[in-house]
Order: structure tokens, then C-alpha cells, then sequence
């Protein structure tokens, strides 16, 4: 970060600008064996922890908040695999690939959630995929997509199957789509996947259409921390730039106060993170609902108090924020995305109301 981060920062209004992927940043992390920092010593990977990750990603969110975002959903599916591997489950091929390669994951989880989108029809050997997945983070620089399907089974019915692509198979192309308010550097472009094979044995997982899965608690419990540390390190960069806006004009009777409230808010957001990184414990966890119920708590806490957090940088600002050169602009309509990630706030407060209910977490 301390190699990185300021050159980063220098690029990230010409990204937002251009509507460009953040490609010599990727590049860049690439070199710098990222990708794989998560990944265990013996099989490739620089063997960092969860917890270091998560700082990493917080730290690029000052610097650029679309390279932390799209570094984000790499590292949570790596971490997802970590934590079957050490709990005895398929993950260590994949983890393996990341080790030795520095191969880049692009996540579809966004918009799958139970149902998934795409349909597999069986063929020799495996299955025919057609889909289209949009927010598709990194997907410019991406070597395998790591997604799902839904597929008419004769004997257990409709189901999901969770399945890795390369992003180079026949049939794999990618609709440049990604034209947006904020995070217009993630390049999270829709994925057009038209009649691509998938083999029996890359099937990773096949569970119930439409119902909730004990395999979402590990990926709720592992991956919100990771994604809404991008997210608090934007939202910290902005009170950074506030408070030095702030000392410069000095307090005329209502800055001060308007500072006050922004800090509160930014107390909120690092605290509410601080915790759900806490309760992943370096992956010695075991995910069950009650996990990955507080994970979504925390995760609405987050998104919604950024953006708090932002809007009380503006008005502190006297409207010096609202210009694209002073970088707060940029970074408030990058915290607006994060409202969109798994799951929105209202759904969240339903899926947590059930919970609290005794009922099953997702209702008809």
C-alpha cells in the first residue's frame, strides 16, 4: 500500500472520468502477487490472513475505491475456498490455480443469489450453459468466472450448480455494458456466455432452486466483511479530505457541527466493520444463519451510514466537495453503490425479521 496506494490515488479521476477499467492498477497487483496473498504458503499463495486482506482492500478504498471493490470479489471467493480447504471441502484445485498462477476470479454472485440466471441443458460429458451475468466485476482482466446455473433435473427437480468458466472457453464474451453514477472503474461489464461447455466434474455444487442454502452462510459470514471494507476505506478517504477542507476555512458556527456529525457517522461504518471482521476470526469460524444474519446487519449498517458519512462531507464542504476536483464528488457516487450488493437494505431487514421470527430466512 505504501508502494501503491499513492500511485493509484493519482489515477482513479481518470478512470471515473473515462468510464475505464482499472487495468494498470490490476496489472500492477498482479506483479505484486495480490491475487494470491490469501493463498496458503504450501500451495503457491503468500499465506497473509483474512484479516490483513480485508485491511489491504480498506487501504485501497482510500486510494481507489474501484480497484478495492474489484479486488474485493477476487479475494472473497478465495477466502471462500480457504475455508473449505481447511474444513475438509473442495477448494484447494482452485486455490492451487490462484497459488501458482495469480489467476484472477470474477464473481456473478450479485445478481444469482437462490434462483441464479442461465439455463444448463445436459449434454455428453456435462452440461450446456447459456446465461447472461452482469455486474461482473474485473471481468476485462479476468481469467475464470466463478458462477451458476439453474438446470431442470428429472429426478431432484430444478436446481443451482456452481461451477467455474474460463473466461477464454468458446462461447464466453463480454457486453460492455458498464456505464454508471459511481465505481465506474470496476469494469463490471455483463458476461454473455452462449452454449459454453461445463464438464460433470467442474459441478462444485448443486443445491434446491429458490431456497436458502447452508452453503450461502459461509459466503455471506466470509465475503460482506470483504467487500464493505472497500467501502469504509472510501468513506474514511472522504473524511480525510473534509477534515483537511475543513481546518483550512476554519469553523463558522456550523462547520464544526457538520463535522462532528460526520465523524459520528464514520464511527458507525468502522465500527460495524470492525466487528464483522472480528467475528470471521482469520476463517476459524463455522458459518451457520445466526453469522450470516449478523454479517447482513452489519453490512446495511455500512452501506447506509457511508453514505451518511458522504453527505455530511458535502455540506461541510460549503459545496467545494461538489466539484469533481476535489475528490469527494467521486467518492460520494462511489459510495452509492454500495446499497446494490447481497442483500439490499429492505430485503436484508426482512431476511433478518424472519430469522428473528423463527421462520426460514427467505419466504415466498
Amino acid at each position: 500500500m505504501a508502494e501503491l496506494g499513492p500511485v493509484f490515488s493519482s489515477r482513479a479521476a481518470a478512470y471515473d472520468d473515462s468510464d475505464n477499467f482499472v487495468a494498470e492498477n490490476y496489472q500492477e497487483l498482479r506483479a505484486a502477487r495480490i491475487f494470491s496473498a490469501l493463498v496458503p504458503t504450501e500451495l503457491g499463495g503468500g499465506g497473509v490472513s483474512y484479516t490483513d486482506v480485508c485491511n489491504l482492500v480498506r487501504g485501497l478504498g482510500r486510494a481507489c475505491g474501484s480497484t478495492a471493490l474489484t479486488l474485493s470479489m477476487h479475494q472473497h471467493i478465495v477466502a471462500g475456498a480457504l475455508w473449505n480447504y481447511r474444513h475438509g471441502r473442495p477448494g484447494e484445485k482452485l486455490l492451487r490455480r490462484v497459488g501458482e498462477g495469480e489467476t484472477i476470479l470474477v464473481s456473478t454472485g450479485a445478481a444469482d443469489w437462490l434462483t441464479s440466471t442461465g439455463s444448463l441443458q445436459r449434454c455428453e460429458g456435462g452440461f450446456r450453459f447459456t446465461a447472461r451475468k452482469p455486474f461482473a466485476s474485473g471481468c476485462l482482466a479476468g481469467d475464470w468466472l466463478i458462477t451458476s446455473g439453474r438446470h431442470d433435473d428429472p429426478v431432484e427437480g430444478r436446481q443451482v450448480l456452481h461451477f467455474p468458466v474460463p473466461m477464454t472457453a468458446e462461447g464466453v464474451s463480454i457486453d460492455h455494458v458498464w456505464k454508471t453514477m459511481g465505481m465506474r472503474g470496476t469494469g463490471s461489464h455483463t458476461v454473455v456466455l452462449e452454449n459454453v461447455f461445463v464438464p460433470e466434474e467442474a459441478v462444485t455444487l448443486r443445491r434446491p432452486c429458490g431456497k436458502y442454502h447452508p452453503g450461502l452462510n459461509v459466503n455471506l459470514t466470509i465475503a460482506l466483511p470483504m467487500i464493505c471494507s472497500a467501502y469504509v476505506g472510501v468513506a474514511e478517504a472522504v473524511a480525510e479530505g473534509t477534515r483537511a477542507d475543513a481546518a483550512r476555512k476554519g469553523d463558522d458556527g456550523v462547520r464544526a457541527l457538520l463535522v462532528g456529525e460526520m465523524e459520528n457517522e464514520l464511527t458507525v461504518v468502522q465500527l460495524a466493520l470492525d466487528s464483522m471482521v472480528a467475528a470471521v476470526n482469520d476463517l476459524d469460524v463455522e458459518p451457520d444463519l445466526q453469522s450470516a444474519n449478523a454479517a447482513l446487519i452489519r453490512k446495511t449498517i455500512v452501506c447506509e451510514a457511508v453514505k451518511r458519512v458522504a453527505d455530511k462531507a458535502l455540506e461541510a464542504t460549503a459545496g467545494d466537495g461538489y466539484f469533481r476536483a476535489s475528490g469527494i464528488e467521486r467518492m460520494a457516487r462511489d459510495l452509492e453503490a454500495a446499497r446494490f450488493h447481497t442483500l439490499q437494505p429492505k430485503k436484508q431487514q426482512r431476511f433478518t425479521g424472519r430469522v428473528s421470527m423463527g421462520l426460514e430466512p427467505v419466504g415466498d
